[in-house]
């Protein structure tokens, strides 16, 4: 060091002799080599280098709170996770010392019942005192909750793997990242453990488990969300849509001939239809699926019934759905497997009295991101089993926003308590409809 400080000093020397004497720089060059100036590159560089390594530093967290769903912190440069008290720790002291930062690293950060479900994790600025790093790592970490509304399907999708691609793209495009998780149940670990290995090479932490502390070279904390179930392209530096993470899942559960054998037109096969069902405890169920069914066939199609529940394999799931050519159902988690069908697919989704924008929200507008073909039904009053207790004319029917009333809880009316008888006569218009996109796509392997 006292060779750089010293070579340094000489360096300073020749510039202030190049400003008093107005020497070209140029000519300057010619005479004593560019070497020598890179020389001195060196040396102010290594001088730098040596003031900031001392002990005091501004501070390495920074934190942006203005999205409306999510919070993302970073600490940048080495940091020490503690799993056992959920504090990660900047191992460069700050000068003035700042307050610690808490953040819940889920993607609904205004709702207090998900959060309810998140673990708290706490940012320092500094070093605890006696810091020491059970076991180092040679990736950054990124540190997010798989708690929230974990255990609905659309929400292990809308508010985790959603954004987590989103966050991926944006921050660690070479996927040299450790997924460090809270909240971390191991059903959830074991179910998406092919997708997780396709955001990143490296092994993923449960913290829940895990009992040494940990070092990074810098750790991002949260993820990234753009909306329900939805990426928008103008928002990450390489743009990337829904379509884009739909052809992510493809290749982590649908490559290699996954799908199921098609069936072929010219062979005389009809489109496949995958038929969702719900049980009738859940809500929002078919009270008549086995005449849809039957009516679907006399349409046309050949309908596989697709009732998928926790311990349904998604890689058995991609296959079906993959292997088909149109989707129906009602309004609700299930639809989530819309992420498996091709471009040129059909989703048909039976909207509930009372759910219209959500159903828009939650499956319309992605699967037309995706490049599905949406065809949307919205059941009459009569076709209701709500009707059946408060009568078709009642204000539950007639008016569901004036019911709800602007409160979630009030929702549960139209989620939790109503099933679906559906019109046949009415609502066969639609399903031929989506036949006939179906039958398109199956013929020429394109929408129409």
């Amino acid at each position: 060091m006292r060779i750089a400080s010293a070579v340094a000093a000489a360096c300073l020397g020749l510039l202030v002799m190049i400003l008093a004497l107005d020497v070209n720089l140029m000519s300057l060059t010619n005479l004593i080599g560019i070497q020598v100036l890179k020389g001195c590159a060196w040396a102010v560089d290594l001088r730098a280098s040596a003031s900031s390594s001392s002990e005091i530093h501004a501070s390495p967290v920074s934190c942006d709170r203005s999205h409306a769903t999510y919070d993302l912190c970073t600490v940048d440069g080495p940091a020490l996770l503690d799993p056992a008290t959920a504090t990660i720790s900047s191992l460069e002291r700050t000068s003035p010392p700042r307050a610690p930062v808490k953040i819940r690293p889920y993607t609904r950060k205004r709702d207090r019942s998900a959060l309810s479900g998140v673990r708290e994790v706490t940012i320092a600025s500094s070093p605890p005192p006696n810091a020491t790093c059970g076991a180092t790592q040679a990736a950054p970490a990124l540190v997010f909750s798989a708690g929230g509304y974990t255990g609905n399907f659309f929400h292990e999708f809308s508010d985790g793997l959603v954004p987590l691609f989103i966050t991926v793209e944006s921050i660690f495009p070479d996927r040299d990242v450790t997924l460090a998780v809270v909240d971390c149940r191991d059903w959830w670990l074991r179910r998406y453990a092919d997708v997780l290995s396709h955001f990143s090479r490296r092994p993923v932490i449960n913290l829940d488990r895990q009992k040494e502390t940990l070092c990074f070279p810098s750790i991002t904390v949260g993820l990234i969300k753009h909306g329900p179930m939805t990426i928008d392209p103008k928002l990450l530096p390489h743009p990337k849509s829904l379509r884009d993470f739909a052809s992510f899942l493809d290749g982590v559960y649908g490559g290699g001939g996954a799908a199921a054998p098609l069936p072929s037109a010219a062979a005389g096969g009809r489109p496949r239809l995958v038929l969702v069902s719900r049980p009738r405890s859940a809500g929002r169920a078919f009270l008549n699926l086995g005449e849809l069914e039957a009516l679907a066939e006399r349409i046309g199609f050949e309908v596989r019934r697709f009732a998928p529940n926790r311990g349904t394999r998604l890689a058995e799931s991609c296959r079906l759905v993959r292997g088909s050519h149109a989707m129906v159902g009602v309004h609700g988690a299930a639809m989530t497997h819309a992420v498996f069908l091709r471009p040129g697919s059909v989703l048909l989704q039976v909207v509930p009295v009372g759910t219209t924008w959500l159903s828009e929200a939650y499956f319309g507008r992605p699967a037309r991101e995706m490049g599905l073909e949406y065809v949307e039904y919205r059941i009459g009053a009569n076709e209701s089993s709500l009707a059946e207790e408060y009568g078709a004319d009642s204000v539950v029917l007639r008016d569901p926003r004036a019911v709800v009333g602007g409160e979630w809880k009030n929702m549960r009316l139209y989620l939790k308590t109503q099933n679906v008888r559906l019109d046949l006569g009415r609502f066969r218009a639609s399903l031929e409809r989506a036949y006939v996109k179906a039958k398109a796509f199956m013929e020429t392997g394109e929408s129409s």
